[in-house]
């Protein structure tokens, strides 16, 4: 009997895995083991969470069944050891896809969230097989626990039969920033939301994260090296607008980012600040006791954080007091070791924000209500431009009262001054505050009337900030109620290259609400959707395919989509596109097919079928699961009479 050291919130459990059978106390006593321990879990990654603890709490069934089974002491047949084993075997493999899930990095997971899912259903099928064949009688088990562990089976066969549960708005979300849209308007928005998603907004999720990427990095040494490197290149990003610094370090295949953190060997650690890992100058109190540069947590909490940093407490207060104690500590530690401390801009406020900076800005909202057009231009001008150079930037523009000022400018008649401000609104919406606040202020009516009759700029950042504002749901709602789909459409077939990526992006979030599915097709959106399928040049086949797979989920959509011109189209595609192309076409044609058998019978004729067999093989993870469930159901169309 084996025995493995797993880390359970950081401490470490002796869990005994046999590497054969043993007898039947062994077996049962493993088998409390493994349950036990990822009973100890608390930390599963968010993409996974809700699967994780359905299947602890199925494995928590079985407990009852084990704890009579150890209190029988029934003598047994090799057969009934035989089962306890391959039950024993399905646990170890639920334990260590637990374990995955809890320790593993948050961006590969998302990223490989549908591989995942097929390691549950193997994981419940292995389960549901092991206790299919379990002799109770022979064991015996009371009726009243076999019952239990019945229920438990059942469930696990309903669950193998679930279908796909990928979250559509972050897989969205991460084609886009994987696609290198540097140029889209949306990028910054999309970062920011993808950080929420995957909760990783504090100092201690970036910098465990950090370590996970690095053991990601490590353990796969070169396997998987195309998405190793996306998920260093996302967390870099993360990190980048987080306003963390990076260095980059060479790992293995594929680069490693990790944290840069300038801290002297010959500081006292109690002098430097968590966050920074600098000697402070200011050092101050936060709730939970912790103590931080100034600056630094001020910039926290200025971005909407709500906890500590270091700790990862709820802060209950966001007042700071001065540490002056440390600080006289500080000050006469560094003349005795003739260090001069960092020297501070003398017009930084209380909040950590320049006082030149607020009056600057305060000035600035003041003037966009002025009667003369220079000075409203000018002053739009400079917001604009200073909502996007930061996170502190935008929260100061809002507490002056610039969003209401703003949406008024929304309806000038100069044409640069709405350009100025649809685009100071965009970037102000980066901040999740911000965005209820503009909606509330009612600006969605003016954005879409400016993404309609706007200049080309205007447009796309019309589009842009539409897609900003709903990534709420609520807002969603609204730009559906309010006519803002049609127009979209329209900048999607006649745009500039900008703008139909920018109203492509918008429209896919707006696709997510059912109502708006049937909105965008009545809008005409399949037409220009085949289009950018056609223009190789455009670069957007992805993005077009993600919102024909949505629409194609809808009865209206199945009826404009499901032609044999487009199956065709599609056919050509996985014949001949990028793998990531391969992987959403075969995803739009499977979508098709599950509801239209003579689509699929179409697709054969078309040459699909030797294409499929290669995707399934060598494509991508999604696309080699997509590929053989539609192999499935072509094997099953082919002997319809």
């Amino acid at each position: 009997m084996d025995s493995r050291m797993v880390m359970e919130g950081g401490n470490n459990v002796l869990v005994s895995v046999s590497s054969s059978g043993g007898d039947e106390s062994d077996v049962v006593k493993e088998l409390m083991e493994v349950i036990e321990s990822v009973g100890l879990y608390s930390g599963y990654r968010k993409t996974q969470r809700k699967d994780c603890l359905s299947l602890v709490r199925r494995l928590k069934l079985l407990v009852p069944f084990l704890e009579e089974l150890r209190e029988l002491g029934t003598s047994v047949s090799g057969e009934a050891l035989n089962c306890l084993d391959n039950l024993r075997k399905a646990l170890v493999s639920a334990m260590k896809l637990l374990k995955h899930c809890n320790y593993g990095s948050k961006i590969y997971l998302a990223l490989e969230s549908e591989a995942v899912m097929s390691r549950f259903l193997g994981v419940y099928d292995k389960l549901h097989q092991a206790l299919d064949g379990m002799p109770y009688d022979e064991l015996g088990i009371s009726v009243e626990v076999k019952e239990q562990v019945e229920l438990m089976r059942m469930q696990l066969k309903r669950a193998k039969k679930r279908t796909d549960t990928i979250d559509m708005e972050l897989a969205m979300d991460m084609m886009v920033v994987f696609s290198n849209m540097n140029d889209t308007n949306a990028d910054r928005a999309i970062l920011e939301r993808l950080a929420i998603k995957l909760e990783l907004r504090t100092f201690t999720d970036l910098n465990q994260e950090t370590l996970a990427v690095q053991k990601l990095v490590k353990k796969r040494a070169g396997h998987n090296a195309e998405n190793i490197q996306q998920v260093v290149d996302l967390l870099g990003k993360i990190k980048q607008i987080s306003g963390l610094e990076e260095t980059t370090a060479l790992d293995g295949p594929v680069s490693s980012k990790i944290l840069q953190r300038c801290q002297s060997s010959l500081v006292p650690h109690e002098f430097l600040c968590p966050i920074t890992l600098e000697i402070m100058t200011d050092p101050v109190i936060v709730s939970t006791g912790q103590t931080y540069e100034r600056e630094s947590i001020q910039k926290w909490l200025d971005s909407n954080q709500r906890t500590c940093p270091k700790t990862g407490q709820i802060l209950l207060h966001s007042s700071l007091a001065p540490n002056v104690a440390l600080k006289n500590l500080i000050r006469q530690w560094c003349e005795k070791n003739n260090l001069e401390l960092p020297k501070k801009d003398p017009y930084i406020g209380p909040d950590g924000s320049s006082t030149e900076l607020i009056k600057e800005i305060s000035f600035l909202v003041e003037n966009l209500s002025s009667c003369q057009l220079d000075v409203q231009r000018d002053a739009v001008l400079k917001i604009r431009m200073l909502s996007k150079e930061s996170p502190d930037n935008r929260i100061l523009i809002a507490n002056s009262g610039g969003i209401p000022s703003l949406v008024q400018l929304l309806y000038h008649p100069n044409s640069k001054v709405q350009e100025h401000t649809v685009t100071a609104l965009l970037n102000l919406s980066i901040d999740e505050a911000n965005k209820r606040l503009i909606a509330r202020e009612g600006a969605v009516p003016a954005i879409i009337q400016i993404l309609q009759n706007g200049t080309d700029e205007a447009r796309e950042n019309s589009a842009a900030a539409l897609f900003s504002l709903c990534t709420l749901d609520d807002n969603k709602v609204l730009v559906g109620t309010l006519n803002g789909i049609p127009p979209l459409v329209e900048l999607l077939q006649h745009g500039t290259i900008r703008g139909k990526k920018d109203a492509a992006t918008a429209l896919f979030n707006l696709s997510l609400n059912q109502a708006n599915k049937s909105r965008a097709i009545q809008a005409g959106i399949i037409p220009p959707l085949l289009q950018v399928l056609e223009d190789k040049n455009l670069g957007m086949i992805d993005e077009a395919l993600s919102i024909l797979l949505l629409l194609a989920s809808h009865p209206e959509g199945q009826n404009e989509i499901g032609k044999l011109s487009f199956v065709e189209t599609l056919v050509e595609i996985i014949r001949h596109g990028t793998p990531k192309n391969k992987e959403c076409a075969t995803s739009v044609l499977l979508e098709l097919g599950l509801n239209n058998s003579s689509l699929v019978l179409a697709a054969l004729q078309y040459g699909v079928y030797e294409h499929l067999v290669e995707i399934a093989r060598n494509g991508t993870n999604r696309a080699q699961r997509k590929a053989n469930s539609l192999l499935n159901h072509m094997s099953k169309c082919e002997h319809l009479p």
